[in-house]
């Protein structure tokens, strides 16, 4: 998508601004990842960085700075306040600094008072999927047929990102391919002399509301977020200005069939009413193809800020223990759970849903540096998922920011889940002081105007604001 066109897309929209369109751009909306990058420097001097790498086991901080000094409280209180320098973040800010090594709050400004966490809340829904699903798994997604029935069920559990026709095993998006799956099925039916047959999906998984009613309407029609659905074809996802379909699993549907009528079967398909009824349990399977595994999924929906794959992951992880997931707020109220079963400080915590993108949601800056901080001092799951944060100025979310000449020196430093909201933005991850020290950091702000100027204004103070964190030894 040209950038003007995104521009123009980012202004009309009612809710999100609006929301992370703003962050899934640089310079207003690409999200290529670099190739090899100079190392980055703070003032001039090498720091030690976090950069993307292809292998699984990139650490959330790097290993060096364990011996180096840590800053002050009261240099950090320095260093912020001379980066906030615009008139809005006067009451309006709050901040939390951990130390990277031992996980301790530094410092902290309003960190217990709780503000719109935007995207950011998708570091708390990470805690609720790494703590429930084990992230080495994959999203089957089989065809059945039920025994004394003419029918094949294509059996959805949860997989959004299907390839229309053949997959691509070693990719995230579009890993699991129906003309695969096809490739499987036809054979077996023509072999038994079936060349006519009719097909339905089982919906039956972790049911809930298509769109969650806190959401604002606006941003589902203007492609910001599409409907939560067990399953979905990766080439339909929703983007700004091209909304996703309505109902991707009658899409999954046809393409299957179309697939099957490639390899000489027809099939039928049955009424949507007959889609939420289980398969038989005793089905014989007759093909199955799987998505990527549980983490590379998280991995991505916090990359790219993908809300409904979000909102899926919690849903399944939910299901998959037997808690609520057809209500609303059902989401919020699991990761709550999680959160708390963690042991994790949730002053004020108000959460509606996975994503963040419902508006009148609540978290305080100290949850969030929480988060980080059990990412760091475990060596479970959620590290991983936290080493694949964006990094400034270089890739996903974060790609274009930290751009100008009050920030640009501390670019591929911090990495960070963005968060913008009209009604609030912020920054929540990982960087390195220019004396070596990892830092956990979270910075919210939600004084500005909720116009489209004042959400630039929002979002550049926050990079200033974690630039100064980076630069300084704050000692």
């Amino acid at each position: 998508m040209a950038a003007g066109a995104a521009g123009l897309c980012v202004v009309a929209a009612g809710g999100y601004v609006a929301a992370d369109v703003l962050d899934v751009a640089p310079g207003v909306l690409t999200l290529d990842r670099p190739s090899p990058v100079p190392t980055p420097t703070v003032s001039g001097t090498p720091a030690p960085v976090l950069l993307p790498t292809a292998g699984p086991g990139d650490p959330v901080l790097t290993a060096t700075g364990t011996d180096a000094p840590a800053p002050t409280a009261e240099g950090l209180e320095q260093a912020v306040r001379e980066a906030s320098d615009d008139e809005a973040l006067d009451g309006a800010l709050g901040v939390s600094v951990r130390d990277g090594v031992t996980g301790a709050e530094l410092w902290g400004l309003e960190a217990e008072e709780p503000r719109v966490p935007a995207s950011t809340a998708k570091l708390l829904a990470a805690v609720a999927v790494a703590d429930t699903l084990d992230l080495q798994q994959r999203i089957p997604t089989a065809v059945v047929a039920e025994p004394g029935s003419s029918d094949l069920v294509l059996v959805a559990r949860g997989d959004m990102l299907l390839a229309a026709d053949e997959g691509d095993p070693d990719a995230v998006v579009g890993r699991a391919g129906l003309g695969d799956l096809a490739g499987q099925v036809a054979p077996v039916l023509r072999a038994s002399g079936r060349t006519e047959v009719t097909l339905r999906l089982d919906l039956s998984f972790a049911p809930g509301p298509r769109v969650p009613p806190t959401w604002n309407p606006n941003d589902v029609r203007d492609g910001f977020a599409g409907p939560v659905v067990m399953t979905g074809l990766a080439s339909r996802r929703a983007t700004p200005a091209r909304p996703a379909p309505e109902d991707p699993e009658v899409l999954v549907a046809k393409a299957f069939a179309a697939r099957l009528a490639d390899r000489g079967v027809e099939a039928r398909l049955r009424p949507l009413k007959t889609w939420s009824t289980p398969a038989a349990e005793d089905s014989e399977e007759l093909g199955v193809v799987e998505s990527a595994t549980y983490g590379e999924l998280c991995d991505h929906a916090i990359d790219v800020s993908d809300n409904a794959l979000a909102e899926s992951l919690v849903r399944q992880a939910a299901a998959t223990v037997g808690a609520p997931t057809q209500e609303s707020g059902a989401n919020g109220a699991f990761i709550r759970s999680r959160l708390e079963a963690d042991a994790i400080p949730t002053p004020g915590l108000v959460l509606t849903d996975a994503s963040g993108l419902s508006p009148d949601q609540r978290v305080a800056p100290v949850t969030l540096t929480a988060v980080l901080a059990r990412a760091v001092e475990t060596s479970g799951p959620l590290r991983g998922l936290m080493a694949g944060l964006p990094v400034s100025g270089l890739d996903g979310t974060l790609g274009g920011r930290f751009s100008t000449d009050a920030t640009s020196d501390v670019v591929g430093v911090p990495r960070a889940k963005t968060g913008t909201l009209r009604a609030g933005s912020s920054l929540a991850g990982t960087t390195v002081t220019a004396d070596g020290r990892p830092l956990l950091f979270a910075v919210q702000v939600d004084g500005f105007p909720r116009t489209y100027g004042g959400t630039l204004r929002a979002r550049a103070a926050l990079d200033r604001i974690v630039a100064a964190i980076t630069r300084c030894g704050c000692r």
